[in-house]
């Protein structure tokens, strides 16, 4: 089968359209026949060679952690799912990801693929949404009536976690660029801030929680407007704990793990519209263009997420 690898770390320009083995399934799992995957930001911090010493993998190495399409083989002990089912999901992808015609699925990181949505739709939600939905609702918990801020409001995780947050019941805060306003506020942001003309900091203050997705400077500087006892996990490294401890809140890194059953839930929400993918940009299967939408990512201005049109 067609797949996109690397076959060493650097930068864009090791990605590779190579011939590679079809996935031999086991008895839980079934095989996926790609419509479309997607691309996130750990695709090339694991290309560039980040991610080394936490990650074990071996080259060849296929990127990719987002699948949606169609069920053409099913294991033995698999028994909610049948070929021809439409599903998406967020493999167990060790060595073996998404950037590939065929993928290999455990049955209890599958969802079934709402009928309101593409596969390329379908495919921007799984990593993303579910990194949102753990954070928001099995992490920080958050309530109705709470105040939220989300950092970077206009990215993969942040489209999506205003609208999960908004559906919680939560007052929600971001921070984008000042030509993405409307689109913030359309997704249901309450409160923006031009984080080129104001910060975020001075404008904000005794908020309950705060979901980074940015780390560094922008991570530090959050602690500064939760209240005392508020709630913050980052998606990007660590949180100070001397920081955390001054301003006497709880901090947290997350790392997300693949979920059938959320992503049913976010499944639901969608057949509803009550949320939506954000597609900002769909680019053809090809080693060129997965390198074109890798530069994208990597600009960290891409709106919304990256789709890669498979079939």
């Amino acid at each position: 089968m067609k797949a996109i690898v690397i076959n060493e770390y650097g930068d864009k320009d090791v990605l590779q359209e190579q011939e590679v083995q079809k996935p031999v399934i086991k008895e839980n799992q079934v095989l996926v026949e790609a419509h479309a995957t997607s691309i996130n930001p750990i695709d090339w911090n694991v290309r560039a060679g980040y991610l080394k010493e936490m990650l074990d993998f071996s080259f060849p190495i296929i990127l990719g952690w987002d699948v949606a399409g169609t069920i053409v083989e099913v294991g033995s002990q698999v028994k909610g799912f049948k070929v021809g089912d439409e599903v998406f999901a967020r493999p167990d992808t060790t060595n073996q990801g998404t950037y590939a015609e065929f993928t290999a699925v455990d049955e209890e990181f599958l969802a079934n693929k709402p009928h309101n949505i593409s596969f390329e739709e379908a495919a921007s939600i799984p990593l993303a949404g579910l990194t949102a939905w753990q954070c928001l609702v099995d992490v920080l918990k958050v309530k109705s009536g709470e105040k939220v801020l989300i950092q970077a409001g206009s990215g993969g995780v942040g489209s999506l976690a205003i609208q999960i947050a908004k559906h919680l019941g939560a007052f929600v805060a971001t921070t984008a660029s000042g030509k993405n306003e409307a689109y913030v506020k359309e997704l249901g942001a309450d409160q923006f801030i031009n984080y080129q003309t104001q910060n975020f900091e001075e404008e904000l203050s005794n908020f309950d929680v705060v979901l980074d997705t940015m780390g560094g400077e922008i991570l530090n500087r959050s602690f500064k407007i939760l209240k005392p006892g508020g709630r913050l996990v980052t998606i990007l490294g660590s949180p100070d704990e001397a920081l955390a401890e001054k301003y006497q809140v709880t901090a947290s890194g997350f790392w997300v793990t693949p979920n059938g059953k959320e992503l049913n839930e976010m499944g639901e929400l969608l057949e509803k519209d009550i949320l939506k993918p954000q597609v900002g940009h769909v680019f053809d299967f090809s080693e060129e263009q997965i390198k074109e939408a890798h530069a994208l990512s990597e600009t960290h201005h891409a709106k919304g997420k990256i789709a890669i049109k498979i079939k």
